[in-house]
């Protein structure tokens, strides 16, 4: 999915909200698309701010909950007990292992999973809007170091 594809989503799920597309919530979707992985919002708020744009730490949280309501983005576990996303318009669905000791998070994909969760929905004739698995643990460094 295209730079454009997904402003002009964003912009269509504004619209049925009944609200604007403004320049500042373009620069947020921008600065997100351009950020690979996890982030934090004081992160993104960084990354615009080296773009010298003048948008506030407020105008930032005012948006993240209309991008996750958007499904531009997504929340994701973070090590520090503070809320992490991850931009997910466009992108392949996966999952999280979260190393609790160094806090390092781990992205995989697994198809015989997914086709469980599936199967499971489906014998409780449910209809999924979404999942996210997080596996906690130690990471191979961390597990080693623990022996």
């Amino acid at each position: 999915m295209t730079k454009m594809n997904r402003e002009s989503r964003f912009r269509d799920f504004l619209s049925t909200k009944g609200l604007k597309y403004t320049p500042e919530r373009g620069i947020i979707l921008s600065a997100i698309l351009s950020i690979k992985g996890h982030f934090l919002v004081e992160d993104l708020y960084a990354h615009i701010r080296q773009s010298e744009q003048g948008i506030s730490l407020a105008t930032v949280y005012r948006t993240i909950p209309l991008l996750l309501e958007g499904g531009v983005v997504r929340e994701v576990p973070s090590p520090q007990g503070k809320v992490a996303y991850e931009q997910i318009l466009g992108n392949e669905h996966h999952d999280h292992l979260l190393c609790t000791s160094c806090g390092k998070v781990i992205d995989f994909k697994d198809d015989l999973i997914e086709k469980r969760q599936d199967a499971v929905c489906d014998s409780h004739g449910f209809e999924p809007q979404g999942h996210q698995m997080v596996i906690k643990g130690y990471c191979r460094a961390c597990a080693s170091k623990n022996k």
